[in-house]
Formats: structure tokens, sequence, C-alpha cells
């Protein structure tokens, strides 16, 4: 979900204008990915490094997503999706939480693709934390350190109730970008990355099923032996789309629309 500012900007719109359009995008890309089988997708949308943005910007960043969640949940729901938000969601206001931490519960019993928004999020701070928790148990002498594997530290992170979803098999990063920015540095150690030219969303349910079948192309070896599978012999696909510095965004015809579709 990568340029949204950028994307506004060459156009001669604010940036903000750039999130509103690439809010749109989600909707269309969620469902796609459910159609093709992915099992769980997650949702680069803030990251810890973000709240240095302008406060207007933010102000407009929370909008969009308490939007997102009343307009959509209801859709959620009737799919099937399960709802999650990984990062430090205790730095979010009141008025956001009092939005997502219900629509999280609701959400919770449903079996479908899992859905995560990376929000307040960053790789590093979310490893320091597991170390923190582990480094507690250990002093406290309720975890030998021998016992601190790898299976140990991932039962530590935020990602930590999706199981074995947690691995994440595909990184998409959308603007031609060609970093990971902080982005899941442990859960994608083994992921195929795509980095499509174009922008968040630019990006259409069609460029999701070339990325998908780009990655059924790889030989995914993971160091050992040699393996070889088909699209149809992928199932449980993890697949992540890092929003990381600035996300992008499409269908802009002109800032006349902009304060309605905050509204």
């Amino acid at each position: 979900m990568d340029g949204n500012g950028r994307w506004a900007q060459r156009r001669g719109y604010p940036r903000a204008y750039g999130h509103v359009r690439g809010a749109s995008r989600v909707k269309a890309i969620v469902q796609e990915a459910d159609r093709l089988g992915v099992k769980a997708l997650t949702l680069y949308a803030f990251s810890t490094e973000n709240w240095g943005r302008p406060e207007p910007e933010l102000k407009v960043l929370w909008k969009l997503l308490k939007r997102f969640l009343k307009k959509e949940e209801a859709a959620l729901a009737r799919e099937n999706v399960r709802l999650r938000v990984i990062g430090e969601v205790e730095r979010l206001g009141k008025d956001v939480r009092e939005i997502l931490d219900p629509a999280i519960e609701r959400l919770s019993k449903n079996t479908g693709i899992q859905l995560t928004f990376a929000v307040s999020y960053g790789s590093r701070r979310e490893l320091a934390f597991a170390m923190r928790r582990i480094a507690e148990e250990v002093a406290a002498g309720r975890l030998p350190a021998e016992e601190v594997t790898e299976e140990r530290i991932q039962s530590y992170l935020w990602t930590a109730d999706l199981g074995e979803l947690s691995d994440v098999d595909l990184v998409i990063r959308t603007s031609g970008e060609q970093r990971v920015s902080n982005f899941l540095l442990w859960q994608a150690a083994y992921a195929e990355f795509v980095f499509p030219e174009i922008c968040w969303p630019d990006f259409e349910p069609l460029h999701l099923v070339s990325a998908v079948e780009e990655f059924g192309r790889r030989d995914r070896r993971f160091g050992a032996v040699k393996s070889s599978h088909s699209i149809g012999e992928a199932p449980g696909l993890k697949t992540s789309y890092p929003a990381l510095e600035e996300r992008e965004s499409i269908h802009a015809t002109g800032t006349e629309g902009f304060n309605r579709d905050l509204e």
C-alpha cells in the first residue's frame, strides 16, 4: 500500500487526497484475495515512523480508518472475514479505539480470510517488545534460557494468534520501491517479494492475480530440498502489502470530491 502521498502530489492534489483514494482500494483487494484462496492478508496501514506526519494528515488517516470500519464491517461479517490489528494499538486515540475494538470483537469468531491491519506498527519495535517479555520470564525463573527457541520467540510476537499463518509467503510492495522498511522482519524471513511499478491503488485485483501467479512460478527451496508447485498447489498463501512511508491511490479526477469523500 505504498505511495499515496506521492501519487497525489504528482497530480497537484493534497497528500490527504491520495490517502482517500488509497483507502478505496482495500475492499476490492480483500475480496479478490479471498476469491484466490489466500488465507491471511496483512495491510501495512500506518507505521511507527508515520507518527511524524503533519497533524492534519494524521487526522485524515484516522478518519479514513473509522469510516472504513463503519461502512464495511457488515460486509466483512457476511463474507466471514476475521479482522485483527497488530502494532502499538494503545497509541491510537479514544475515538478510533471506540470503533476499532468492538469491530474486532464482533468479527473475532469468523473463520474465513484473516485480515490484519498493521497500525502503529514497526517490526523492530515488535521484536524488542517480545525480547523484553522473554527476558522478564527468564529473569523471574519462569522460563529456562535453553527453552528460548524460534517457536517460543514467535509466540511472543503480535502475530502469534495467527498460528501457522503468521509466516508470510508473499510480500507485495507497490510503487516500485524495493525495500522492507521495518515490516514483518521475522515473519517474512522466507517470503517471496514482488515489487509492482504501479502505485496503490492503481493496484487492481488483476494485479494481485498477477503477483500470486508470479509467486506460483517461484522455486521455494528454503535453503534445502528443491520444491516446485503451481498456484493450485499452494494452499494457505499469506500475503502482505506494506504501506510503509507513504501509500498510493488511483481514480482521482479532481480535488472537488475531496471533502465529500471524507464525509
